[in-house]
């Protein structure tokens, strides 16, 4: 599925020691009417006042090896699928904007399929949707490769699977909790498939592009059906059955529920902050990769160097998670959130003076190693958001943050249109800046209340 994890931080309870996840199974779920026994206890972390292990404790947790094996496999095949799918229907009407268009609307759903559809998350079984958002994914994608099927409805079938896209990746963050728990293993779980998503975005438009130069596009979009089956296989059989969230599968209409969800998240004003700090910042840091070409032409550089500064924000922040996941405790993570934050779109500022081809792929680098505060900002948001809403809320977010994107990019080319390249992308640093200030002052004023709230 496609992934939220692109670019993405509130202030814990105090501040997050080493955590300790609730009991396997609250007692406010030991049980629901119709869905018979409680599920059996989940693996737990370290107790507490012991080292994690890293990501290595992670990954010796059964369950997230399936969850991590079949994100890398259905993100591969979404990725190939965009960039195969792109090149078909350039292919079909020889039109530069609908070939756009059908990469566009990877983005453009998500608010949509997220908004109206997030109940699904906390009103079925985990298990049970995300093998079902694979299947669906699957089928749309095989329908794609038939040679009959339109143009019009290969965009429409694309706009499907960007839809199902925020249910399937909301329900997988909330299933991490009760996978890995709602402490520090949670958070470097998050961190990884992160990790992936970046990776994924640096081999799969690799992967894409030599297997188009083998295959045909459908041959290529052909291979992803089979990467959703094989992922769906995986979550079916690697993973436990738990109960719905909500405790039944009732309870009114679905997106009434969904609707009513998102109002709840929205109108807790800790929730509200803490996601406005994940969406923020990608709003505007997105805007040197949407203007890559211009400026690369606009600084006289080649094809080659132009590759090089659509992945040097990726790399910036591979590097970054890794060194947060591996050399800072949870203290340590959740001490840097709002200084990072604060500062993270700043390096764009040097964009004003124009810079050659080495700085600027060292300041991408810089921006890119910004998105170090999200990990800890996911466990902030993790013991922010309550149990019950957990699916909803992290739908919600996972819609938002890919659709800031898509408008970051869109307004970023808008002004480019009235103002040189490098003026627009350091006016995204320097605006984007001070809002993120306003937001790390208003999560500070929410978390001194949070914590009052919990103590009192």
């Amino acid at each position: 599925m496609p992934s939220d994890d692109r670019n993405q931080a509130g202030t814990p309870r105090t501040v997050p020691a080493p955590d300790v996840p609730p009991p396997a199974v609250p007692p406010e779920r030991a049980a629901h009417p119709g869905q018979g026994p409680a599920p059996a206890l989940r693996e737990q972390p370290p107790p507490a006042g012991k080292p994690a292990g890293g990501y290595g404790a992670v990954f010796a947790v059964r369950e997230f090896r399936a969850v991590f094996a079949a994100h890398l496999l259905s993100l591969l095949g979404v990725v190939v699928s965009e960039l195969a799918l792109t090149v078909l229907v350039y292919e079909l009407t020889g039109s530069p904007l609908l070939s756009a268009l059908t990469f566009a609307l990877g983005f453009l759903p998500y608010l949509v399929g997220g908004t109206l559809f997030a109940g699904v998350a906390d009103r079925y079984p985990a298990r049970r949707v995300l093998v079902a958002c694979d299947l669906i994914c699957a089928g749309c994608v095989a329908v794609m490769v038939l040679p009959g099927t339109p143009v019009g409805g290969l965009l429409a079938l694309r706009c499907l699977v960007a839809a199902v896209a925020p249910v399937f990746t909301g329900t997988r963050m909330a299933a991490l909790t009760d996978i890995l728990g709602e402490g520090d293993l949670y958070v470097l779980g998050r961190s990884l498939l992160r990790l992936v998503s970046q990776s994924a975005l640096l081999i799969g438009f690799g992967a894409g592009g030599v297997l188009l130069a083998a295959l045909s596009p459908r041959g290529a979009i052909t291979i992803t059906v089979g990467t959703f089956l094989c992922s769906a296989a995986l979550l079916r059989l690697g993973t436990r059955a738990r109960p719905a969230r909500t405790g039944g599968e009732g309870g009114g209409a679905l997106m009434r529920d969904s609707l009513a969800g998102a109002r709840v998240v929205l109108a807790d004003r800790r929730i509200r902050a803490l996601m406005l700090l994940f969406w923020v910042p990608a709003l505007f840091v997105v805007a040197p990769e949407a203007l890559a070409a211009p400026y690369a032409d606009a600084i006289g550089a080649g094809p080659a160097a132009l590759g090089l500064l659509m992945c040097s924000m990726a790399v910036g922040h591979i590097g970054a998670e890794l060194y947060t996941g591996t050399v800072l405790g949870p203290r340590a993570r959740s001490r840097i959130v709002l200084p990072v934050a604060a500062v993270g779109l700043l390096p764009l500022v040097m964009f004003a003076f124009r810079p050659g081809m080495a700085p600027t792929v060292a300041v991408l680098v810089l921006a890119g190693a910004g998105a170090a505060y999200v990990i800890g900002l996911d466990q902030w948001f993790v013991d922010a958001v309550p149990e019950h809403l957990r699916g909803r809320a992290m739908t919600l977010l996972t819609a938002g943050l890919m659709t800031v994107q898509g408008i970051g990019m869109a307004l970023a080319g808008l002004a480019a249109e009235f103002f040189p390249v490098h003026q627009v992308v350091a006016a995204s640093g320097a605006i984007g800046t001070v809002c993120t200030l306003f937001l790390v002052a208003e999560v500070r004023r929410t978390g001194v209340r949070y914590r009052s709230a919990r103590q009192g």
